[in-house]
């Protein structure tokens, strides 16, 4: 008998991927492309039947009043306009009174021109561009079919969708091209693309021996496919970033906000950050004390526990064979949220900082503890160290501003 799960009231966020894995890129990081393996034969297309349950089923078991209609890939764009029209329809059809609905997509902007930017314009999306620096940084890694760098589609995407005024977030990946470069990066975007809003990403490629190998070489070898990413091993590739080479990018990077970008420029982690000082709820689910409602919907109706655990002991259901929220809110669920807490290792549950990292994500928690006694140490817990001792007095002093009812702007003049 189907009861309404403990979970219910809570309200969610749902990736849905339309293509699956299929991209027009070829990004050397990218643990994503190699999902594939887990459709054989599949022509990475959301049927209908699948995006009309989906939307009904999404706006039916939101709480909420705001709703988010959010889509990702691989390359979501590939679907063709004619889907997100489609989807924009049923938003409207099925949506509840007093229900809001905001629409993300995340895209790499290879694929962009005047006419889905009117369209995006036109229906308020928010639009995730991913970006990872100036031309000579962003071309190591995010490279097309053939190997060649993709920045000048990209800054040709970015170029048009500030022409139609389109809200738009930079994603930036920080790896072993960038990670040196901390000022050059956030000076590039603030200053030469004048972006408001930046999200930085740690690229942490988890391996283990075997398949290390074919990971350095891009994820492929001659007559041989990606193997499928999994989190599995102790060992990182090449392209990652080393854990404390990322806390003083985070930190070179917010000396250079704290004196002079602060509420003109917003950077997520900052933003997360000054949320924790404030003893306020965490809305970036790496942060939070548990998870296990951050999803994501493959192109055929799966549901996975989490965009970084799309993998077979993951997949909670099919939406075309069980409702959504039973899957959601499924006791199986509820655990894998749970666990975030729960083996989180002592070391990190006694940590001063532990009340703005919280372990950070599980998929990074593969080391052991100084001594070995534990596992499930974060592979950037030394640089959120550094990073969260760096930025203390400010975010105290940013926390204090905000509970006078002042700007936490005014830390610049200080």
């Amino acid at each position: 008998m189907s009861t309404h799960p403990r979970n219910a009231q809570a309200a969610f966020h749902l990736l849905a991927k339309p293509a699956g894995a299929a991209c027009n890129l070829a990004c050397e990081y990218c643990f994503y492309l190699s999902k594939e393996l887990l459709y054989p034969g599949s022509r990475f297309r959301m049927p209908d039947e699948v995006l009309k349950v989906y939307i009904k089923q999404l706006l039916a078991s939101q709480p909420a009043p705001e709703v988010s209609v959010a889509w990702q890939g691989g390359e979501p764009m590939l679907m063709g306009m004619d889907f997100f029209k489609r989807s924009v329809e049923l938003v409207k059809k099925y949506k509840k009174p007093g229900q809001h609905v905001a629409y993300t997509l995340q895209t790499n902007g290879t694929l962009l021109d005047d006419e889905w930017c009117g369209f995006f314009k036109e229906h308020n999306f928010l639009i995730g561009l991913s970006m990872d620096g100036p031309p000579e940084m962003h071309n190591t890694y995010r490279v097309d079919k053939g190997g060649q760098g993709s920045f000048d589609q990209v800054k040709r995407g970015w170029d048009l969708l500030q022409k139609h005024k389109v809200d738009t977030n930079i994603l930036c990946t920080v790896h072993a091209a960038n990670a040196s470069h901390p000022l050059e990066v956030y000076r590039f975007f603030r200053d030469d693309l004048k972006a408001r809003f930046i999200q930085f990403i740690p690229i942490v490629e988890q391996l283990t021996p075997e398949i290390r190998l074919r990971a350095e070489k891009g994820g492929e070898l001659p007559g041989r496919k990606r193997p499928l990413y999994v989190q599995d091993g102790a060992l990182v590739s090449e392209r990652s970033v080393e854990s404390k080479q990322y806390g003083t990018f985070l930190i070179d990077v917010f000396e250079e906000w704290v004196h002079h970008d602060v509420g003109t420029v917003f950077v997520q982690i900052f933003d997360s950050a000054l949320a924790s000082w404030c003893r306020l709820p965490e809305n970036v689910c790496i942060f939070q004390e548990t998870c296990g409602l951050a999803l994501v919907l493959e192109h055929n109706g799966d549901l996975y526990s989490c965009d970084h655990f799309v993998e077979p002991g993951y997949c909670l259901g099919n939406i075309l064979e069980t409702p959504l929220i039973e899957l959601i809110t499924s006791s199986r669920q509820h655990q894998f949220g749970l666990d975030k807490r729960d083996r989180l290792p002592a070391t990190c549950r006694e940590c001063e900082v532990n009340f703005a990292c919280h372990g950070e994500c599980p998929r990074n928690r593969f080391l052991r503890t100084p001594g070995g006694d534990e596992e499930g140490l974060n592979y950037l817990c030394a640089g959120y160290r550094l990073f969260f001792h760096h930025v203390d007095q400010p975010m105290r002093s940013m926390a204090d501003l905000l509970r006078m009812g002042r700007a936490p702007a005014e830390i610049m003049q200080m």
